[in-house]
């Protein structure tokens, strides 16, 4: 067995891997071997560090330079300069680890300073095709402590005492949703995994399973004991081919070790593992779509009662999870109730992982505590609004969520307090938007995604979202009437009053939220004909400032719809009735003369 003096970690995470981390760690393996440093230096590929803006990211220990945006090209400067001469290359460090003197530990970064990583524990710390790996970090420790010394009703709770509470954006506590499959009747019960994850800008499930897919392995078979399955099934939408691969791997090697299959530890206990693929329906996010794609019908919902814990798949009881749920139970296992619940809020314990995107610095995935503030996450850990605008709204929870306004930025993030103000927790995407936002915009955005992806089963969602759509578009188009909103409010609480599943009954969320919180914009697109933030192109007037303008005809020659006129040397003019908003008369401008209003 080799002693290796340093350690060369190279993410292999999607964000990463588009940016050519692949590239980028095959040309580390060809300059360790011209330099003789393959006995001296390992190279791992790892999960997801969670700095997704940063990628391709790699790490070197035992000092723990991290090195972003690096390039194939820069690898070979690394290797000399670094392993060789032992110099690390300051250049290419992430700008908030440089001392200098020495290189700051990235945990205390304001990226990493406050989050708390459970269920990313081990994502960009080992190789999550490595099984020997997993297990040398506690892996398969509490699946063996579950089999050993405890017996079912135990499991469950400490489970329940641990008060974790689903992560797919229910919030339903976890616990209780295992004793009711452990009590349901049933010679045959199967445990599950919703990997679907199919929220836009949402990319926590995948992150998990590309990083740490042995977690979500032994998580399902402590759950298989706890409640008497002895058959999982984990569904994955096939748009992840690197969780989808390293799964296969993961649990190849898990049934090679004894860890899936017959007579686990010596014990009896049986549990498989096996995986299907979804091919990107949105709804079969919702639990009894998801049972019913498995079983190889159409993914569509069924009315509920009976619940899944009941009668679930192919009407057996079947317990269903998500991906980051499973995530934290090895560690509740291992380190107990009082542990896990000591992090958090009274009635949210332990943390949330969120993929933090739109209009902030630092892209990525984090890891915070129940409790943490926004204003935490969007100014310390995200690094504050680019370019030096505004704070506008974060949307969480996807289509299913709201809009958070900039005067509650100093809200707890936990399940209630994010409902009591017209928002949800949801599976964790949070997207952060600026004053260019137009929230009016952002409402159609989602409704629009919402009418693509229903899956038609009832009316209400069927019918009602694209009568939303359809008044929200005439908003936007500058037709609509104050009537219009009192219509969409009215049109809103129907359908979530009356929808077959989440998918329906939730998608009027994004609208009432704005509603809500931005009143004043949807009055100034009817009343004003306007879009405050000039991004709604049917309200959007393209004007010539006589002062700067030049005369040089340029905007006049691009018009592709001949509506500015005027000769040269004078200021020219745009004939709004023409104007077709293309923008490309601003585009060409080069004395910055025409406002955009």
């Amino acid at each position: 067995m080799n002693i290796y003096r340093a350690h060369v970690l190279v993410c292999g995470g999607t964000g990463c891997t588009s940016s050519g981390s692949a590239t980028v760690r095959e040309e580390f393996e060809k300059q360790l071997k011209e330099n003789n440093l393959e006995n001296e230096v390992k190279l791992v590929q790892t999960g997801c560090f969670g700095l997704c803006a940063l990628g391709p990211v790699v790490v070197v220990y035992p000092e723990g330079a991290f090195y972003s945006k690096v390039k194939a090209e820069d690898v070979k400067e690394i290797v000399e300069e670094h392993l060789l001469k032992g110099r690390i290359v300051k250049r290419l460090l992430y700008k908030e680890t440089v001392e200098e003197d020495t290189v700051k530990s990235l945990n205390d970064t304001a990226f990493y300073a406050k989050q708390k990583r459970v269920a990313l524990r081990n994502c960009g710390v080992i190789n999550p095709e490595n099984i020997d790996e997993y297990i040398a970090v506690d892996g398969y420790q509490a699946l063996a402590k579950a089999l050993t010394e405890m017996t079912r009703e135990e499991v469950i709770q400490v489970i329940k005492d641990s008060g974790l509470r689903g992560r797919g954006g229910g919030g339903f506590p976890t616990g209780m949703k295992w004793d009711f499959t452990y009590k349901a009747e049933g010679n045959q019960k199967y445990v599950c995994c919703n990997a679907d994850e199919g929220d836009p800008g949402a990319f926590m499930d995948r992150s998990v399973l590309e990083g740490d897919p042995h977690a979500v392995i032994e998580a399902m078979a402590i759950a298989g004991y706890a409640v008497g399955a002895d058959q999982g099934y984990i569904y994955i939408r096939a748009e992840y081919p690197i969780a989808v691969e390293r799964l296969k791997i993961a649990i190849g090697q898990a049934r090679e070790y004894g860890l899936l299959g017959k007579d686990i530890f010596g014990t009896g206990f049986n549990f498989d593992l096996d995986i299907r693929l979804g091919a990107g329906a949105f709804v079969c996010g919702e639990e009894t779509a998801l049972l019913t794609s498995i079983e190889g019908k159409r993914g569509e919902p069924r009315p509920r009662p009976p619940f899944p814990a009941i009668k679930g798949l192919w009407g057996k009881p079947t317990l269903l999870n998500n991906v980051e749920t499973y995530a934290n139970i090895a560690q509740i296992i291992l380190k107990g109730a009082d542990w896990f619940a000591s992090m958090g809020t009274e009635k949210s314990k332990g943390t949330k992982v969120f993929a933090l995107g739109g209009k902030i610095n630092n892209t990525g995935l984090v890891e915070i505590p129940m409790g943490t503030t926004l204003r935490e996450i969007i100014e310390e850990i995200g690094g504050g609004i680019p370019n030096g605008k505004k704070f506008k709204a974060a949307q969480t929870g996807g289509p299913s969520g709201g809009c958070i306004p900039a005067s509650l930025i100093d809200t707890p993030i936990d399940y209630d307090s994010l409902i009591s103000i017209g928002s949800m927790m949801g599976s964790g995407g949070l997207i952060v938007m600026d004053e260019d936002n137009c929230m009016v915009d952002i409402a159609k955005f989602f409704l629009e995604f919402t009418v693509d992806e229903s899956c038609g089963k009832c009316a209400p969602c069927r019918i009602g979202t694209k009568r939303l759509l359809e008044i929200l578009t005439k908003i936007t188009d500058g037709k609509g009437t104050m009537e219009d909103l009192d219509r969409l409010e009215s049109l809103c609480y129907a359908i979530k009053s009356s929808a077959l599943c989440g998918l329906g009954q939730t998608a009027p969320n994004p609208v009432l939220s704005t509603l809500r919180y931005f009143r004043d914009e949807y009055e100034a697109h009817v009343k004003d004909k306007k879009c405050p933030a000039h991004v709604c192109k049917a309200l959007a007037q393209y004007k010539i400032n006589p002062e700067k303008c030049k005369g040089c005809s340029l905007c006049s020659r691009q018009c592709p719809v001949g509506a500015i006129s005027g000769e040269i040397k004078s200021p020219f003019v745009i004939d709004q009735n023409k104007c077709i908003k293309c923008g490309a008369c601003q585009a060409a401008c080069k004395f910055g003369a025409i406002d955009k209003e």
